[in-house]
């Protein structure tokens, strides 16, 4: 049986596995879709009609080892398996992708990349005690929780935390360098400005979405303080989301119970285990999360294949190090201002502290890829990115404002 928890266990636990100390090379990738009618994209696809297609890659898998699962909205997720570096990371789950792609099409359906649905507010189509505890959750503050649970979609690229040392490949500057770059990232591919066809105000009104759906579990924790010790006071402090039960029993929480507050005896129904703090951590949703490894969840969905240039840049700014170093100058004027992820999302690379660490940042990426891979697939994308978008302070946005405008 599970041993109960106290507080002080707790924290240190969270401390200990959350930040997996090595030298940083691994990196994986997950890809969020929409799914939409390929006639018709502004039409869903009906969730049994996708299901039937897809059984028997849920059955025998993907060929390269990514993991395919659904969303609460519909939304597919293909989850790569860690490469040994970028270029096989890209190269695995390009694969997997076509592989899917493939068995999409042929039910009329196609992979929509947009970091928000700008057509419909989807119904929840997958039966879960979690999803319904969280709905549960998320109705007490707003619409926000259910937006993002049924109609986002992200790229999120998972890094090694790094390594003991005090250095560029350390841990602690690994954090703090990841989060000066979340707003920079937001920004740069930016990628959901519409909202029921109308534009929202938002270049990202995906991230100002999950930022307003539980700020407590959603926000960035402070970086600049003690990784371990920071985050395990995150952790704690965020409300439980859900609470398992053995079925057919309920998992809806009680309103504004912490984890800390269940730690210190405030619910009687029984006592968190260690198991109860694993299932609590999967929970947390901030930009960047930390689960042994580090991921980068603050990246709208590309159209098409720019998901290569979005993982390509994220990753090569914080393992390549001269990368990092020139990333870690442009962002020395952003870090500690809380007001940028906002900034970022609205805004994009007009801001005018963001569009210049946006322009610094993506070139310091290709830079890199020209000297580690030149004329690579990864090293294309994210050139072809630069031209098209950084280079000229735009963003992937502004492709479906001109286009609704046109």
């Amino acid at each position: 049986m599970d041993a109960v928890l106290n507080e002080d266990e707790a924290a240190a636990y969270v401390g200990g596995i959350c930040f997996k100390t090595g030298p940083p090379r691994r990196v994986g990738v997950e890809l969020e879709w929409l799914v939409r009618d390929r006639s018709a994209p502004a039409r869903a696809v009906p969730p049994e009609r996708m299901a039937e297609a897809l059984a028997p890659l849920w059955t025998r898998g993907l060929p390269g080892g990514s993991r395919l699962t659904r969303e609460p909205g519909g939304q597919l997720e293909v989850s790569s398996p860690p490469g040994e570096t970028l270029a096989e990371c890209i190269a695995t789950t390009a694969a997997d992708l076509t592989v899917l792609r493939k068995s999409v099409a042929e039910t009329g359906a196609l992979l929509y990349g947009r970091g928000l649905d700008p057509y419909l507010s989807p119904p929840r189509v997958v039966e879960d005690p979690r999803y319904r505890a969280m709905e549960a959750h998320f109705d007490r503050t707003g619409p926000w929780g259910r937006m993002m649970m049924r109609a986002t979609a992200a790229v999120q690229v998972s890094l090694d935390a790094g390594d003991d040392t005090e250095g560029p490949t350390g841990y602690r500057h690994r954090w703090r360098l990841a989060h000066r770059l979340g707003p920079v990232l937001v920004a740069a591919f930016a990628n959901s400005p519409l909202w029921r066809s109308r534009p929202t105000g938002w270049l990202s009104t995906r991230q100002s979405v999950w930022a307003r759906a539980d700020p407590g579990r959603t926000s960035p924790p402070r970086a600049h303080t003690d990784p371990r010790e920071g985050w395990a006071r995150y952790a704690l402090d965020a409300e439980l989301l859900c609470l398992r039960r053995e079925p057919p029993a309920d998992w809806t929480a009680p309103p504004r119970l912490s984890f800390r507050s269940w730690l210190r005896g405030a619910h009687r129904e029984r006592r968190p285990t260690r198991a109860d703090l694993d299932y609590h951590l999967g929970t947390l949703f901030p930009p960047v999360r930390p689960r042994g490894w580090l991921e980068l969840r603050m990246i709208d969905a590309q159209c098409g294949d720019g998901w290569i240039a979005a993982t390509a840049v994220a990753a090569t700014l914080l393992d390549d190090v001269r990368a990092a170093e020139s990333a870690w100058d442009a962002t020395e004027a952003l870090e500690g201002d809380d007001a940028l992820w906002e900034r970022a999302a609205r805004d994009g690379p007009a801001d005018p502290l963001l569009g210049p660490a946006v322009r610094k940042c993506v070139a310091a990426a290709e830079s890199a890829l020209a000297r580690i891979d030149p004329g690579s697939l990864v090293h294309h994308s994210v050139l072809e990115f630069a031209e098209r978008y950084s280079e000229r302070g735009r963003c992937p946005a502004h492709d479906q404002l001109e286009k609704l405008r046109g």
